[in-house]
């Protein structure tokens, strides 16, 4: 399976990609909206094709650049800019995103990095951890692939979950992408890996997440 990339920032899930792929998949563009991304230039040290994504809103001209590619499933990790509607038509159940939150709650537009991490520790629950999702034409709203509960400790910090959560990310987000090549689509992960310890499709509701 050929994947292309979106990342906004530093890359370490596109690295986590990176560093997945074999057999079943193989990373053949990361495109970003920022010039200066580090994500690019993790794929350039691996000889990954780069682009800069100069008008995020312009979907004709991402379609054209992705098919330039012939890529068969886009990748969000990371990127902050809302996918256009054409965009997402033209890939229609072959681009996913990566949140790092428990679905649906503490998604949407804005919520993303530190403010995350922020509302979770504000609202109280006692879990937090990522969330793969298809993406349709609202932020964190598509159906959700694959979710990986992770503790939220009394005293934390934003930053205690982020790593928190970030480490397991890192884990969840190329066996997705390792499924999808398995099955020639992103497909729901309901038998995870032995390895994958806690992960879960579970949706986890707020109220019942509560400490």
């Amino acid at each position: 399976m050929r994947v292309g990339v979106l990342a906004s920032g530093g890359g370490t899930n596109l690295q986590s990609l990176i560093n997945g792929a074999a057999d079943d998949y193989a990373i053949v563009l990361a495109a970003s909206d920022r010039p200066d991304a580090g994500a690019l230039n993790r794929a350039r040290s691996v000889n990954i094709a780069t682009a800069t994504i100069l008008d995020p809103a312009d979907g004709s001209a991402l379609i054209a650049l992705l098919d330039s590619h012939a890529v068969d499933l886009v990748v969000l990790a990371g990127y902050l800019k809302l996918v256009p509607a054409d965009v997402v038509r033209h890939f229609e159940g072959r681009i996913i995103n990566i949140h790092p939150a428990l679905l649906p709650a503490f998604g949407g537009k804005g919520m993303y990095g530190a403010r995350v991490h922020k509302a979770v520790i504000a609202t109280g629950v006692g879990l937090s951890g990522p969330t793969v999702h298809l993406v349709n034409e609202e932020f964190d709203r598509g159906p959700i692939l694959a979710q990986w509960p992770v503790p939220v400790l009394a005293g934390d910090s934003a930053e205690d979950i982020q790593k928190r959560v970030l480490a397991v990310e890192l884990k969840l987000l190329p066996e997705v992408v390792r499924q999808a090549a398995r099955a020639g689509k992103p497909v729901p992960l309901r038998s995870p890996q032995p390895s994958f310890g806690t992960a879960s499709t579970t949706v986890v509701d707020l109220e019942s997440a509560k400490k």
